[in-house]
Order: C-alpha cells, then structure tokens, then sequence
C-alpha cells in the first residue's frame, strides 16, 4: 500500500509541478497569473485537439508513428498555452489591466474554451458518454521503462512513470538554475522586485514579462497535457481538472517561489491530495470526513503562509512588485 500510495502522490503532484514551475516563472517578472487553472486547461485540450485530429487521420490506428503521435499533440498544448499566455500578457502588460481580474478571467476563459471544444468532439465522436478516449496516442505518452517491472518497488516509485514526468523535474531543475544562476535569470528577477530600477539599468520591462509569462504559461500547459494523456490515459472530459489548477498556485506559496523545492513540495501535495483514500481503506470514513482531510493541501499553505511572515526573510517572500502593473511615466 505505501509503495502504491507514492507512486500515485508522483503521478498526482507531477499536473501541479508544472504549474508551479510555470508559475513561479511567470510570478518572478511581476506578473500574477491567476489564471494558471484555465491555461493547464486550454493546454489539455489542444493537446486533446491534437492527438484527435492524428489519430482520426490514419487508416490503421495500429501503425501509428510514435514520434508524431507524442509530437503532434505536444506542439499543439504548447501553442494552445502560449496563445493564451499571450493574451494576459497583452491585457496586463501593454494595456495594464488589474492582473488579479485578469487572471480570474482567463481561468473562466480558459474552462469554457476547454469545454466548448471537448464537447464538441464528444459530440463528432457521437460517444454514448460525455467523454473521449484517445488511446492510441496516450499509449505513447504513458508508456514507462520496460524493465521497471522486474525491479520491485524500486522500479514503481522511480521508473514506471511516462517521459512527461521526467521532464517536468528536469523542467523545475532548469528553472532553479536558470533564475539562480544565469544573467538573464537575474534580469528577470530584477524585474518583478524594483521594474523602475531595471528600467533605469537599461533591462527591457515589458520584454521580461511578456517572454516569462509566455514561456510559463507554456510550462503549465504541460501539467494539463500530462493529466488527459498519461494520469487519465487519454480520456477528455468536461469539467474534469477539478482543482488542479489552484492547487498549483498554492504549492508556488508552499515552496516560497522556489522551483527547485517545488519538486518534493508537488509530491507532497500530490499525496496528500489523495490520502483520504488511503485512510478509507484503514479507518471507514463518512464522505463529511474525507472533504475535510481534502482540505490538508490548502491548509498546510495558509500554515507555510503564517509561518514565512512570522519569519520576515526577504527570500522567503514573493517579488516585491508582484501584481503591480508598471508605468514607466512613474518613474
């Protein structure tokens, strides 16, 4: 049971690690996406798109090529989150809208996007349920090491996951690196805690935000891509994220914008995210018991929370200018 309880928390955490990794991206240059729930979303249905359109293109499902079956979809998730990470940036950066709304918007945006395109191909598909299956490609997506198996518990807690799960902790440790380490990273964050400063030192503001908006929203459509093709293999249906998308903001809280403790910080959730069903199993629950145990992720922040302002470190706190809009004529 316990090895089983931690090779779901993986498979659970991995959506939230990649939205905590775009996120804390997107949060360093200022910019606070509240609207990372609608971009996994719209991510998630235009890898759906097009992994649909692949396999309905070919005559015999069998002889499908791996590499446009992974390929295909995966161009499309990541066009899908850019075009919409496009979109708030425009909204926030160039035109300077509240970024809180904004954000509330996109996600609301986003959902309805989702739900209108997968219902609509759950409607060509003529399902006799409100949900498709697209095996064929997910197949690929979730197909882990062949050897896994024969290893024991060894193989299930650190081998038997999809490629996608790899990349998402290479993501993170990149991103830690990259904002830690390089020029670039520095800009960036030089951005989201004094703009007027990075401003006066010659760094272009508007760039930042908009290329790291961008890029994160990218990441984060991931996190939706990994959650329809490998943890529900290939089944799309509406209103089916549940609160994945918030619960990924929250971890951003949770690892004090750290990428790098993002990784351990998604498992956790991950597993806590599910243990109600893990304790059903032990102690017989009534369903009022396991809401309440599904409320442990957000608690945990609010405590982490209370905890880091009671501390009153600098590095423990968000971007100093996270959520302000710059006007360079304030300067």
């Amino acid at each position: 049971m316990i090895v089983s309880f931690i090779h779901r928390a993986v498979m659970q955490g991995i959506p939230l690690l990649y939205g905590a990794t775009g996120e804390i991206i997107t949060e360093k240059s200022g910019n606070l996406n509240l609207g990372i729930p609608g971009v996994m979303y719209v991510g998630g249905i235009s890898g759906v798109i097009g992994a649909f359109m692949y396999e309905n293109s070919l005559p015999d499902k069998s002889a499908a090529n791996p590499f446009w079956a992974i390929a295909i979809p995966l161009l499309c998730c990541l066009l899908g989150s850019f075009l919409i990470g496009l979109l708030y940036s425009f909204l926030t950066t160039t035109l300077r809208a509240n970024q809180n709304v904004t954000g509330l918007a996109i996600t609301t945006f986003g959902v309805g996007l989702g739900n209108f395109f997968g219902g609509s191909l759950i409607k060509i598909v003529g399902a006799d349920v409100p949900s498709i299956t697209l095996s064929t490609t997910s197949k690929f997506f979730s197909a882990s090491l062949p050897f896994a198996q024969n290893l024991g518990w060894f193989g299930e807690i650190f081998l038997s996951y999809g490629f996608l799960a790899y990349l998402a902790v290479i993501v993170a440790i990149l991103a830690s690196l990259f904002l830690k380490r390089s020029r670039v990273g520095l800009n960036l964050r030089a951005v989201g805690e004094n703009p007027a400063t990075a401003d006066a030192a010659g760094i272009n503001v508007s760039r930042y935000k908009y290329l790291s908006t961008c890029v994160g929203s990218m990441i984060a459509g991931l996190g939706g891509l990994y959650y329809v093709m490998d943890y529900v293999s290939g089944v799309w249906s509406n209103d089916g994220f549940g609160d994945r998308g918030w619960l990924a903001i929250a971890l951003v809280i949770f690892t004090v914008w750290k990428p790098n403790f993002a990784i351990i910080g998604s498992i956790l959730f991950g597993g806590l995210y599910i243990v109600h069903n893990y304790l059903n199993q032990l102690i017989p629950m009534n369903m009022s018991s396991q809401e309440l145990i599904k409320m442990a992720p957000y608690v945990v922040t609010v405590l982490v929370l209370i905890f880091n302002s009671m501390r009153n470190k600098r590095e423990s706190q968000p971007p100093e200018a996270l959520g302000l809009s710059y006007f360079r004529e304030d300067r």
